[in-house]
């Protein structure tokens, strides 16, 4: 992994966090209209409660294990371990 290899993790990143929000967005869409029974705006509620825990506690999470991981090769590479000596 180089410094040109963030630039993917980020799209990556970017790219699910952006999947999510629309995933959420039309479970609430959904959930709202008028043709839903109320066991299956239950189990859609429940979902979305779900998917958005997935926002604000996991995303942080792999961004800051990717960061890490990065910021750890540069160190490595940086003192000739990454050369195969």
């Amino acid at each position: 992994m180089d410094v040109s290899g963030l630039y993917n993790f980020v799209l990556l990143i970017v790219l699910v966090g952006i999947l999510g929000g629309v995933g959420v967005l039309v479970l609430d869409k959904f959930s709202a209209s008028s043709g839903v029974t109320e066991s299956a705006q239950a189990s859609i509620n429940g979902t979305r409660d779900a998917v958005g825990e997935i926002g604000t506690t996991w995303m942080s999470l792999i961004v800051t294990v990717g960061v890490l991981a990065v910021i750890l090769v540069l160190v490595l590479r940086s003192f000739g371990a990454g050369q195969g000596r």
